[in-house]
């Protein structure tokens, strides 16, 4: 058998091989993100529990609510990132705990991507006033500015 012909079968079996799609190959292009607990310890969270003994079972939350200090949430996401194809999320998955002002769980919901909605993006500006310069900052703010360069009115000659 050739050189030449020995190569291209070579290179025949690497491109049918690489063809083929495993779940091994996909895992290499996923992250997964977030601290979402297990089915089985957040089962054993239930209305009436207090906030310790929450975070005894399930640990910290990934975030609390800026203003709702009495609502704590657990998610995690699993993407799929391939080369400088935008990122795929396939899989999202939010816990939610609300307290009441007992320290006790008032409230417990489980969200999936599915629950998910897609939010248009408003495209309006704001005019920010004082953003601007005015005529004399603009046309005179430099002066008496120091030169870095060197130069004349440069306090580097010194």
């Amino acid at each position: 058998m050739s050189i030449s012909k020995m190569i291209c079968t070579c290179s025949c079996v690497l491109l049918l091989t690489s063809g083929c799609s495993t779940e091994k190959s996909n895992e290499w292009f996923m992250t997964h993100n977030g601290n979402m607990p297990s089915n089985e310890r957040i089962s054993k969270v239930s209305v009436g529990d207090s906030r310790a003994d929450v975070r005894r079972v399930l640990g910290a939350p990934s975030t609390v609510v800026s203003f709702d200090k009495n609502t704590w949430i657990y998610m995690s996401s699993d993407i799929k990132r391939v080369a400088f194809f935008s990122p795929d999320e396939v899989n999202r998955d939010v816990l939610t705990i609300k307290f009441n002002d007992n320290d006790e769980v008032k409230e417990i919901i489980r969200m999936s991507k599915n629950d998910g909605q897609d939010v248009r993006i408003n495209d309006d500006e704001t005019e920010a006033y004082g953003q601007e310069p005015g005529f004399f900052r603009k046309y005179f703010g430099g002066v008496g500015m120091i030169n870095p360069f060197g130069g004349r009115g440069s306090s580097s000659n010194m």
